[in-house]
């Protein structure tokens, strides 16, 4: 595994585009501060910029580099969350434009997955996680049903966790106020 850590690093601190296995589904990710990288995750998923993506970190702590105000009930969904939860925050900042979505929100969910928080921490920012599809197309529930159209555009595969056949769900997101308002988006 710490092969494909390494190499899946190199590929994204060089701006390239990985599939990698997280906490939920499969994903497309990049640096999540590279604009270049996440215009080139939207071409591949045939997506329009203003639907913005999902990042991923390894900690709490970094929620904080990339939101302004964290309403404190964040906290608290957090810590009861017992499956992946994705979260909406208002106030989004150190990010590129095109990955802000045009509210200035921006949805980052804290994983636990072995491999993508590794991956994270590796990293030392934010990762692209988006569903490994062509948008409007079904989410595929393991690497095999993911297209060979994506399969052929991305920059590197990761080979940890290609085999299991389990059909894990994506996250719940939830989206968060200024003021602590709670919107159940999934």
């Amino acid at each position: 595994m710490q092969n494909e850590l390494k190499k899946a690093v190199e590929v994204m601190r060089k701006g390239g585009v990985i599939l990698y296995p997280t906490d939920t589904v499969w994903g497309i990710g990049c640096d999540a501060t590279n604009a270049d990288a996440i215009a080139r995750i939207y071409e591949i998923k045939r997506r329009v910029e203003s639907k913005s993506m999902i990042v991923l970190v390894d900690s709490e702590a970094k929620v904080e580099g990339y939101v302004r105000d964290i309403p404190d009930v964040a906290w608290d969904l957090i810590e009861v969350a017992d499956k992946p939860l994705t979260i909406i925050y208002d106030n989004a900042r150190n990010l590129p434009d095109n990955l802000v979505a045009e509210d200035g929100s921006i949805a980052i969910r804290i994983t636990k997955e072995q491999f993508s928080q590794q991956l994270c921490r590796m990293m030392r920012v934010p990762v692209v996680s988006t569903s490994a599809n062509v948008s409007g197309e079904p989410t595929p529930r393991n690497f095999f049903e993911i297209s060979d159209e994506i399969l052929n555009a991305v920059d590197f595969i990761v080979d940890y966790r290609r085999e299991e056949e389990v059909l894990p769900q994506p996250s719940s997101i939830i989206k968060l106020g200024s003021k602590g308002q709670v919107k159940v988006i999934r």
